[in-house]
């Protein structure tokens, strides 16, 4: 009785391990495929802007495909993250990211201006 309790064990572990690497498998997958989102933009739409809102020398101005994508962005949830340490965690500097909007005749939401 006790050999095939050991069996069981064995089997649950192994399977376990298993799954747990399948999860991670997939997970460090859908992030190298672009599945991160933040505010309506894929990893893809931030590298465009990524040069316009990186330290130390940003580009200025903004390039146009940079102005396409903000222009689908919700830029209300982006002023959400000014103060976040979120964008720095992204390489993105959160007052070069604020200051995009006008630069790309984009009206600064509301509840952007001021803060």
């Amino acid at each position: 009785m006790a050999k095939k309790n050991s069996y069981y064990y064995y089997y649950y572990y192994y399977y376990s391990l298993v799954g747990l690497m399948v999860t991670l498998l997939i997970m460090v997958e859908g992030t190298r495929a672009g599945l991160i989102s933040l505010c309506n933009m894929n990893e893809d739409d931030l590298s465009t802007c990524k040069p316009a809102v990186t330290k130390p020398n940003p580009v200025d101005p903004p390039p146009p495909a940079c102005c396409e994508v903000l222009k689908k962005a919700d830029l209300s949830c982006l002023c959400s993250y000014k103060e976040s340490p979120m964008l720095p965690a992204l390489g993105i500097d959160p007052d070069l990211a604020m200051g995009l909007p006008p630069k790309c005749n984009l009206p600064l939401p509301q509840s952007c201006q001021g803060s």
